[in-house]
């Protein structure tokens, strides 16, 4: 019995741990302007398309065909936040960033997670500024500060 009791309160712990937010484009605005790292998760064409939330790191997660390498994707997340800070993520409409939201919380053991519900396309419907994502940026190496 007591080895239920503490893995129930360990299970109650590292789910309390992870929280995922759901935040409306002001609210990113808002956490951008503070230092919180956005992440822009989608393809390098679609940063070239419609630009970028200024700021972002454009680390892709999913390509054209839909395929993810989540540890990789992971381990270059890390390298612009720490798990214990807070990130934001964000995609086209907000549908992608719900997945990659739960594996930030969930696989990297992120404690907070900002995931924009609406996504760039409402960022840009809102008249917010947009930066043109050059190659060099959408295509920042591995270790550099992009």
């Amino acid at each position: 019995m007591r080895l239920f009791a503490f893995l129930l309160l360990l299970a109650t712990t590292l789910s309390a741990r992870a929280e995922v937010v759901d935040i409306t484009n002001a609210e990113l605005a808002r956490l951008a302007i503070s230092g919180v790292p956005v992440i822009d998760i989608r393809t390098e064409g679609e940063w070239k398309e419609t630009g970028i939330v200024p700021g972002s790191r454009l680390i892709t997660l999913f390509d054209e065909k839909g395929r993810a390498d989540a540890p990789a994707w992971l381990a270059k997340v890390k390298e612009v936040a720490k798990p214990d800070q807070p990130v934001i993520v964000i995609c086209r409409s907000g549908n992608r960033t719900k997945m990659a939201s739960q594996l930030l919380a969930q696989q990297g053991g992120y404690a907070k997670v900002y995931n924009v519900k609406d996504g760039i396309r409402a960022w840009a419907a809102e008249g917010r500024t947009l930066a043109p994502a050059t190659t060099a940026v959408a295509s920042c190496p591995a270790g550099a500060r992009c």
